[in-house]
């Protein structure tokens, strides 16, 4: 309080008293004052502001600084305001900004989730039931292949003959059983029934021209084909195969991905084959060995053969189908 008391007596008394009291000239006061109402939170007051109102007295001034120190708390309030609003509205767009993004994140997720139940509602579709009728007997036929070459190449060929039977039969029925009841068909049996006489025809082949009952040119031709045929059927399953491709769903056999459309001239040259194996397995039978008309045969199954293999890489994109997914 003494700087406030000396500023009073300095009002009433002059710059004389000023001096007398402090010490100080007139400029050093106002700098102490300047100091201490700055320390105190008063209104600044100039050395001009004193001299020109050295003649007011103490309610004068005091009104003086109070609408000094009332425009600064206006000032100060007016400031705040505005800096309120600032926050406010830097708050108000970040909120947004985070709606925003809750909502993308929400909206991405959700997607996510319904191409998930879309994925596992496809492949819950392309699976299917293989343990059909025509289908056991498609792979009891094709575990018998290899017997019955080993017979054959024993030289049992009334054996042979008779199991040959067996298999055709087989053949039949499975074809028979699939075409007039379609609950029984499927498109995993239309690639294991041609597997199934290809490996038939593999071993047949193999065993008759190793016991001389077969050119081996011509055993070489259907040997081939048959092999060429079979590492087409792996390509059509991995390029039809949708993501993930993986070991286990390759060879899902239930995860069908792919159809086999045999063509005509392919079930003509199936005939001409099982043609010739039966009666070049009869040859020592009914002893008509290297018969003319048997030479004649093996010719014409070479010729289809060949025929077949050539039109199954010409017309690819009708032998067989890939069984597009339903969106």
């Amino acid at each position: 309080m003494l700087p406030a008391m000396v500023f009073r007596q300095g009002l009433h008394h002059g710059a004389s008293t000023l001096e007398h009291v402090l010490g100080v000239g007139g400029s050093s006061f106002v700098n102490c004052l300047n100091r201490y109402v700055a320390a105190t939170g008063f209104i600044r007051i100039s050395f001009l502001d004193i001299k020109q109102r050295r003649n007011w007295d103490v309610a004068r001034l005091r009104l003086y600084a109070d609408a000094k120190k009332h425009s600064l708390h206006l000032r100060t309030l007016q400031g705040r305001d505005i800096l309120q609003g600032v926050i406010d509205k830097q708050r108000a767009e970040f909120i947004e900004r985070k709606n925003f993004l809750v909502d993308d994140i929400r909206e991405a997720r959700h997607k996510v989730q319904e191409r998930v139940r879309e994925k596992i509602v496809e492949i819950r579709e392309e699976r299917e039931n293989i343990m059909t009728i025509p289908n056991m007997l498609t792979i009891s036929r094709a575990i018998l292949s290899p017997y019955i070459g080993y017979v054959i190449a024993q030289g049992d060929f009334t054996f042979g003959m008779s199991l040959l039977a067996i298999a055709g039969v087989s053949d039949l029925l499975d074809g028979q059983i699939a075409r007039r009841w379609p609950s029984q068909a499927t498109k995993a049996g239309s690639f294991l029934d041609p597997m199934a006489d290809k490996l038939l025809m593999g071993s047949l082949v193999i065993s008759l021209c190793y016991t001389d009952l077969m050119p081996i040119w011509l055993a070489g031709i259907v040997v081939f084909r048959d092999v060429f045929l079979l590492a087409a059927g792996f390509v059509i399953r991995y390029i039809s195969l949708p993501p993930p491709k993986t070991f286990s769903r390759y060879f899902d056999a239930t995860h069908v991905t792919a159809q086999l459309e045999p063509t005509l001239l392919s079930k003509i040259n199936t005939g001409v084959q099982l043609a010739t194996i039966g009666l070049s397995l009869g040859a020592p039978i009914w002893n008509y060995l290297d018969h003319p008309a048997l030479h004649g045969l093996w010719y014409l199954t070479g010729l289809t053969t060949a025929a077949t293999a050539l039109s199954y890489v010409m017309n690819r994109h009708n032998t067989f189908k890939i069984i597009q997914k339903k969106t």
